[in-house]
């Protein structure tokens, strides 16, 4: 740039004149050039750009899934503590009160099965010797019956001659004829 100085300094008017025309018009080519050249370069820049900023976006975003992740197990892992908590609190005040739990009522229901299988043995052991005994021995109602059900004997003329006749006994819970 110094010696197009210098040798411009030597050149006459007019010469100087042309020459800075040239150099204004080679000014003017290179900010083309250079402008196309942006152009060119600028959309395979912007491309470039685009392409690294998509894989920047899916690095970060698996990332932050990856924290997502862990914070989610971590959530879970505290609500499963706050739940247990309240459980264990719930069951101690039930307890307190005297509402059993379910251990409790499982094992009342284990024993109230075992309790229900010794009465049926015990049972079945009673009812067992009463039917044997049962053809041999006449209970005591069925001997009732069948005096009940017998015909009553006539007395005989002599002795009932002279006395009223006797009415027969009412029913068990019938009410007695008046008189």
């Amino acid at each position: 740039m110094v010696k197009k100085l210098k040798s411009l300094a030597a050149l006459s008017d007019n010469q100087l004149a042309n020459t800075v025309k040239d150099s204004a018009q080679q000014i003017w080519l290179a900010g083309l050039g250079a402008f196309s050249k942006a152009q060119e370069e600028g959309n395979k820049v912007f491309d470039a750009l685009v392409k690294e900023g998509q894989t920047i976006q899916k690095k970060t975003k698996k990332v932050a899934d990856e924290k997502m992740a862990e914070v989610a197990v971590k959530a879970a892992g505290t609500w499963d503590r706050l739940e247990q908590v309240f459980e264990d609190r719930v069951a101690r005040a039930l307890g307190s009160l005297g509402v059993p739990n379910k251990k409790d009522i499982e094992k009342l229901s284990k024993r109230v099965a075992e309790l229900t299988a010794v009465v049926q043995k015990l049972t079945e052991a009673q009812e067992a010797p009463a039917a044997r005994k049962a053809p041999a021995a006449k209970p005591a109602a069925a001997t009732a019956a069948a005096k009940a059900a017998a015909p009553a004997k006539k007395p005989a003329a002599s002795k009932s001659a002279g006395k009223k006749p006797v009415a027969p006994a009412p029913a068990p819970g019938a009410t007695a004829p008046a008189a």
